[in-house]
């Protein structure tokens, strides 16, 4: 079992990790998860959510820059548990999600800036698989994140 704390001690001062500004809670039933980093850039619409988390997702975290809007959800119960259907280790969620009650029961790990019972449009839009960049760290698809309850670090290499 990995503590980011220790991963700090170990890497920080060569320069592998950037750690994520104290922004986020915890809302999965997971605290504690990691794996290669997908990406998704959307605001305010969901639907690039739903194709990612129906795919394979073993392994990975998906890092979902949704602007930080506070005007809707951008995860809910239905897609977090397609997401522990197909193996997600866990979200980070730049945005907010709805339902949470039910999400920490579900074997994932969520971070998020908070939520709203307010659902996302469907329009479509968003990006897939692109560097994305919030709370000091830039996300890169294909590098790695190491998510616990003291907080988040991204790694260009496997740290584990």
């Amino acid at each position: 079992m990995f503590k980011t704390a220790d991963l700090c001690d170990e890497h920080y001062d060569n320069g592998y990790i950037q750690i994520c500004h104290p922004i986020f809670s915890d809302f999965g039933g997971l605290d504690r998860f990691h794996g290669e980093i997908r990406t998704i850039h959307c605001f305010e619409d969901n639907s690039k959510v739903r194709e990612a988390v129906a795919q394979d997702g073993k392994g990975c975290v998906l890092v979902i820059d949704a602007g930080a809007s506070i005007r809707c959800a951008m995860l809910g119960d239905l897609l977090a548990a397609k997401a522990v259907k197909n193996g997600w280790a866990g979200v980070i969620m730049h945005g907010l999600i709805r339902d949470s009650a039910d999400i920490a029961e579900m074997e994932l790990g969520v971070k998020a800036l908070g939520t709203l019972p307010l659902k996302s449009v469907k329009r479509g839009l968003g990006t897939l698989d692109i560097p994305v960049s919030f709370a000091g760290v830039t996300f890169n698809p294909g590098e790695y994140v190491y998510a616990d309850e003291d907080g988040i670090i991204a790694s260009p290499k496997a740290l584990l």
